[in-house]
């Protein structure tokens, strides 16, 4: 028996079953579930056991600290711990049909457009690790979590992954949202919006993520109520969009405290607010590319969406990425027309959980649906299939991944977003010729108070 024969769609019924109930009717996890917890489940909620074929490998804990004989300083590159893999197949147009039981209609269309895209495949890492206190969270979290009304929010948790075994769709992606993502800390990296012939002009940033939900170096009663994160992006190139600054205020009951955030344009000396920074609004120098809420593959209100857990299958999607922030390439190695340069990517099979959400009647966004791919050992959201108001398929998204393991968290890092119909697409997270790739730093809830912007570029 071999592997192409073998990868076969695992379906979750009763977690299929579970999405057609009303919110109101689901009950908080018991404490057998809960006691599932590290045990025959990860502490995150995955399956801890590989699959029946053999090509998903049990998770044995995932990688916490650097590996031996990796070169790693903190605020550097992270280096390959698995740079000795060979490939398992290759994925094209020409036999994407023998593959179509583990791909996305998203990946499937990148394939069949464009003769140049490719899937690497290689053998599956179960490298997703987190600090242990995001675990102890998680199982303190699991039992007293709820949606609040509406499902535009959380109740009941400081932190962890509220919803460990999801009912709905809705708390899966929550746990994307609220998943650990580190503490306070600054990054530098790059974006590029692609032409069709494959040149781009570069938008460089400089980010600081201050979390409240989750942050481990900070005592529960210093932690922000109803604060996911302060969010802090500074542009720093080109010239004519240095200086500009958005500061976000993240919260985690949006019917409660809807997002906050405001703006600051060196030009004018003046800082506003910005409600538009939210929903489908296009992203900063994303040139229509994406919407404010694709950021992160997802960000924010869940208010104009019905949310329907699918359930779980195998997929092939993009995991342990280090090559593709290797500091030996240059963007230009990495940006090619029509997609990135597929030689540097990784894929793995994973278990993913499937969640559809459908635009509300009465309610309006560009995407009138999305589907998203969330790994099950990190609730990171791998890979997106949106649809435009007629339906058709229209943008596709990738989010590449890696395992910080100083910290240790697995992270989203290089992400990109394909428009199907115009044969663009924007990268975002390019760090492979960036400096600080993640430093912890110390920071007040006072220094991303927005009267605090004018004097933020002289830190």
């Amino acid at each position: 028996m071999n592997a192409h024969s073998t990868l076969k769609v695992a379906r979750l019924t009763a977690a299929t079953l579970c999405a057609i109930l009303p919110v109101a009717a689901l009950a908080q996890l018991s404490a057998a579930d809960a006691a599932k917890l590290g045990t025959t489940l990860t502490p995150m909620g995955a399956e801890k056991a590989g699959n029946a074929a053999g090509t998903i490998p049990a998770w044995d804990g995932g990688i916490t600290k650097v590996p031996a004989g990796l070169n790693y300083r903190v605020g550097g590159t992270y280096p390959d711990p698995f740079a000795a893999d060979k490939p398992l197949f290759t994925i094209t147009g020409a036999n994407a049909d023998r593959y179509k039981d583990n791909l996305s209609p998203g990946q499937m269309a990148m394939l069949k457009k464009y003769p140049t895209y490719k899937m690497i495949v290689y053998p599956t890492r179960r490298s997703a690790a987190f600090p242990e206190g995001h675990y102890r969270e998680t199982k303190e979290c699991s039992q007293k979590a709820k949606l609040v009304p509406g499902g535009n929010g959380v109740t009941g948790c400081v932190g962890g992954i509220p919803f460990p075994i999801p009912k709905n769709g809705n708390e899966a992606i929550w746990n994307s949202t609220l998943r650990y993502r580190g503490d306070t800390f600054a990054m530098h990296w790059s974006q590029a919006a692609v032409t069709r012939t494959g040149e781009f002009a570069l938008v460089k940033f400089e980010y600081e993520y201050d979390f409240h939900y989750g942050n481990l170096s900070k005592p529960v009663a210093q932690r922000e109520p109803n604060k996911v994160l302060n969010y802090l992006q500074v542009t720093t190139a080109p010239a004519r969009l240095a200086g500009q600054i958005l500061l976000v205020h993240e919260t985690v009951d949006q019917t409660r405290e809807p997002r906050s955030a405001w703006t600051y344009n060196p030009g004018q000396r003046r800082v506003r607010l910005a409600p538009n920074v939210a929903y489908d609004n296009p992203g900063t120098a994303a040139d229509g590319l994406r919407t404010n809420d694709d950021f992160g593959m997802f960000n924010g209100a869940t208010d104009r969406y019905e949310w329907k857990l699918v359930g779980k299958r195998e997929m092939f999607i993009p995991y342990n990425s280090y090559r593709a922030s290797d500091p030996a390439l240059k963007y230009n190695d990495i940006l090619k027309p029509g997609h990135l340069n597929q030689d540097l990517m990784r894929y793995e099979l994973h278990r993913v959980w499937v969640v559809e959400a459908t635009l509300k009647p009465g309610t309006s966004h560009i995407y009138s649906k999305r589907t998203f791919f969330l790994d099950e050992d990190s609730w990171g959201v791998v890979v997106t299939d949106k649809y435009d108001g007629r339906g058709e398929l229209w943008r596709v998204s990738e989010q590449h991944n890696e395992n910080w393991y100083n910290v240790p968290m697995f992270f989203g890092t290089l992400e990109v977003h394909n428009d199907l119909q115009s044969g663009r697409y924007i990268a975002m997270g390019l760090r492979s010729e960036e400096q600080k790739i993640f430093e912890p730093i110390k920071r007040s809830s006072a220094d991303y108070n927005p009267n605090s912007l004018r004097g933020i570029g002289t830190r």
